[in-house]
């Protein structure tokens, strides 16, 4: 690994914003990512939460949330869920909130438990907090019911495996949804080799009076969709199996809902609902236009956000998981490939097209971020914009990225970069 300095590399990316440069340490604070933020109910604020740990899989996951006035200025990390420094503490993992109507914060979480099934970070109870108080302190209340399917574990006691990573958004009728990704119990399915063969399906959960500012335990919840487990997509070499994951939902302009996926086909993966994601279209290969060419992607989160009246930003690699001697399509990996594939991170801006069949068609691609193929830290990946978020406060709209899940950056997006590359869009 080259030698680096580990307190200016951060502007390698060329952000605008520097939300969080790890301290080190004994902090096991080394390891920062699924980075969300929003804007605070009772002030004009922001809110980041985070998941952060020595390193990733290492067992130390912990939340903690950051607070800014300005979105520029940010405070110091507070952990209000997980292991602490040192401490036994069961892990909190891949932390999202819900902010209610009634000004009530949600913070639902992977919670460990004392057992689990396929790994620690990524089976567990659904945690929940709560903040009446703009999220300044948090009450830990009882774990949320998780309904359960055939492809969880059989025995009731051993708890799913799933994790949210993007932000909910609203539906057509402003309720809020998130899109969550399960995995497959080995004891149900076994993986024929490591974990990138793991059959998995996106969902999706709908937080029915979540707006009122219920009690967690009076809570209503929809699993999504109706008719079936989960959307799935074909493994490239085992086609008995599924991987598809980390959905990303926007509204389109006439109420249908648009979902992105990531896959292991090469490819991003796309599918739509028009009844607030009860039921949804067989999922496609996302094109940048019909019958266009395919949005090259390996095995890497592909978030899709709105960025104005019916344009999108669809984030994608850009590679179909094969970048010089990395390739996720080795068999009985040595290495981690995606350490080395999930950079750069590109960007297509896309139209609404209300009469196509993908009804959004997009620009060529552009590069976004890139780390020049350093890598950092201590999991030692080059990735980028890996699990990012995007937020609108005081007419500026800014994304916000891990930078090799190490630092915490933000870019402002400007409507006239948007608008000039949305002049590009295929038709």
């Amino acid at each position: 690994m080259p030698d680096v300095d580990l307190a200016t590399d951060w502007q390698r990316s060329n952000p605008d914003i520097v939300v969080y440069v790890p301290e080190g340490g004994d902090n096991n604070d080394t390891d920062n990512e699924h980075f969300l933020v929003y804007p605070a109910p009772h002030s004009d604020e922001l809110i980041a939460i985070w998941t952060q740990s020595s390193c990733e899989g290492r067992g130390d996951n912990h939340l903690v949330i950051a607070r800014s006035d300005d979105g520029d200025t940010w405070s110091a990390p507070t952990r209000i869920a997980g292991t602490s420094a040192g401490g036994s503490e069961k892990q909190a993992s891949w932390g999202f909130l819900v902010v209610s109507d009634a000004g009530r914060i949600y913070c639902f979480f992977t919670r460990e438990l004392d057992r689990f099934d396929n790994s620690r970070q990524g089976s567990g109870g659904m945690g929940c907090l709560i903040s009446d108080d703009n999220g300044h302190t948090w009450q830990e209340r009882a774990d949320i019911p998780v309904a359960r399917n055939q492809y969880d574990h059989p025995d009731p006691a051993v708890p799913r495996n799933w994790i949210v990573w993007q932000k909910p958004i609203r539906d057509s009728r402003g309720r809020w949804l998130a899109g969550w990704t399960q995995c497959t119990s080995n004891a149900v399915l076994p993986m024929p080799e490591g974990w990138w063969t793991q059959d998995s399906r996106s969902a999706f959960i709908r937080f029915e009076n979540i707006n009122e500012g219920p009690d967690p335990e009076d809570l209503v919840i929809s699993w999504l969709p109706t008719d079936c487990e989960g959307l799935e997509v074909p493994h490239r070499f085992y086609r008995d199996l599924s991987m598809c994951q980390e959905p990303s939902v926007v509204l389109l302009p006439d109420g249908r809902l648009f979902v992105s996926m990531r896959t292991m086909e090469g490819h991003v993966w796309y599918s739509l609902t028009d009844d607030d994601g009860d039921t949804w279209r067989d999922p496609e290969v996302l094109r940048l236009r019909d019958d266009g060419a395919p949005l090259k992607h390996p095995l890497s989160c592909c978030p899709i956000y709105p960025v104005g009246d019916g344009l999108y930003m669809q984030l994608y690699h850009n590679n179909d998981g094969t970048v010089g001697q990395y390739s996720q399509f080795c068999r009985n990996w040595k290495t981690n490939h995606l350490n080395y594939i999930r950079n750069p991170m590109y960007v297509s801006i896309g139209a609404f097209k209300p009469e196509a069949h993908q009804p959004i068609w997009f620009a060529l691609p552009e590069v976004l971020f890139d780390t020049d193929d350093v890598p950092v830290g201590p999991k030692a990946t080059a990735e980028i914009a890996t699990y990012t978020s995007v937020t609108e406060h005081r007419g500026r709209r800014v994304l916000w990225y891990p930078d090799r899940k190490f630092y915490l950056l933000g870019r402002v997006i400007r409507d006239d970069w948007v608008e000039g590359l949305a002049g590009k869009v295929v038709s």
